[in-house]
């Protein structure tokens, strides 16, 4: 395993964040990655040059985020291509690295068969390598155009549940640029309202224990000069009781057949509150994180994290004066036992509608997932 790390220079623009970028410095191609563990601290790259460093960057969640977890997962068989590693073997490393995050398996699978076509159809290495960076290319440019057509189908939702504007949205996790190969999911809506002037207020959860949306969407929002504040998972409540909340906005990492959605751990407590206080609860994905073979929400693997993320603090990525950098501070007694879910599952009946960028579906059903997914010619599964 190698990866080393780099300052990150981006001249693309004051808010333009690059997560993701193939790079072939004279020693070799590498994969560099926006280090997210380290934000918002320091803006850094993490430089890998095979297969199993990226594994530990998307375990570690130094890359995240189901749509870039596929962009990553598809250079990474390149990667493993490039430079003349086992590609099956780093293939199957790849799409295990993270179970929830169907967009993972689907971006590896994508390279994969790119790879064994070419070799299979008379090509050498180098063309087969070149095939697989190819599959990686284009699905880093389709991910990028389907998160500027979600944007679009997401705001015509917004405005025609919300005539008027002034929109006051909770987010929750990170579902930005950070996540995408171009604005995001969920939060490019919320981007694109406050480009138009109809965002009122982005409310943003600290999204525990990995404070993804305190790090992370405050650090994407900021930088695009919106109007946010950050709160408490648990005082979500508080804000629907006073009707400060006009929509809720998610991600997924993985939609069932059935329209139940597996999001980052807390999602499911704001669907119940938003049916409670009659706030529409909406899932933005692209269409890939529809898996058919996945049958319903009981049916989605539930990745189970580290309990020292419960039972500790986390210092910064950066030198804090006595705490060891990466390190934890132990917040509870010795040997406390945690249960740390990464994500849980909310209902289809609980979802007002999905937006992919193929359109909407809503009401939620089987049936109509499956006629999105049948007109999508993104779908590869």
């Amino acid at each position: 395993m190698a990866d080393q790390y780099a300052q990150s220079r981006d001249d693309s623009g004051p808010t333009a964040i690059r997560a993701i970028r193939w790079d072939e410095p004279p020693e070799g191609p590498v994969l560099a990655l926006l280090d997210q563990t380290r934000l918002p601290a320091e803006e850094v790259e993490r430089v890998c040059t095979d297969a199993p460093a990226l594994v530990e960057a998307i375990r570690t969640l130094a890359v995240r985020g189901a749509p870039l977890l596929g962009i990553a997962g598809a250079y990474g068989v390149a990667l493993a291509a490039a430079r003349g590693f086992d590609v099956d073997e780093a293939a199957n490393a790849l799409a295990g690295a993270r179970p929830t995050a169907v967009n993972l398996a689907v971006g590896v699978r994508r390279a994969h068969a790119a790879y064994r076509a070419a070799l299979g159809g008379g090509g050498d290495q180098k063309q087969a390598a070149g095939a697989a960076l190819a599959a990686a290319r284009a699905l880093h440019r389709e991910d990028a155009e389907a998160s500027v057509r979600m944007a679009r189908h997401g705001l015509t939702l917004l405005d025609e549940l919300l005539p008027g504007g002034g929109h006051r949205v909770l987010t929750h996790c990170n579902t930005g640029a950070l996540v995408s190969g171009g604005e995001g999911t969920a939060f490019a809506v919320a981007l694109a309202a406050h480009r138009v002037g109809r965002l009122r207020r982005l409310w943003v959860d600290e999204t525990r224990p990995l404070m993804q949306g305190a790090r992370l969407t405050a650090y994407e929002a900021a930088r695009n000069g919106m109007a946010y504040t950050l709160l408490t998972d648990n005082a979500a409540g508080s804000l629907f009781a006073a009707g400060e909340v006009d929509a809720v906005l998610i991600g997924a990492d993985r939609i069932a057949a059935d329209g139940s959605v597996a999001n980052k751990v807390g999602s499911y407590p704001l669907a119940v509150l938003a049916r409670y206080h009659h706030v529409p609860f909406i899932v933005v994905a692209p269409v890939t994180t529809v898996d058919p073979d996945t049958p319903d929400g009981a049916s989605i693997e539930v990745e189970q994290r580290a309990g020292h993320e419960v039972t500790e603090v986390t210092a910064p990525q950066v030198p804090v004066a006595g705490v060891e950098a990466g390190g934890g501070i132990p917040v509870a007694p010795l040997g406390t036992q945690a249960y740390n879910p990464a994500f849980d599952v909310t209902p289809p009946e609980l979802v007002t509608a999905i937006v992919t960028e193929e359109g909407v579906v809503s009401p939620v059903t089987a049936e109509a997932l499956a006629e999105l997914c049948g007109r999508s010619r993104q779908v590869t599964i």
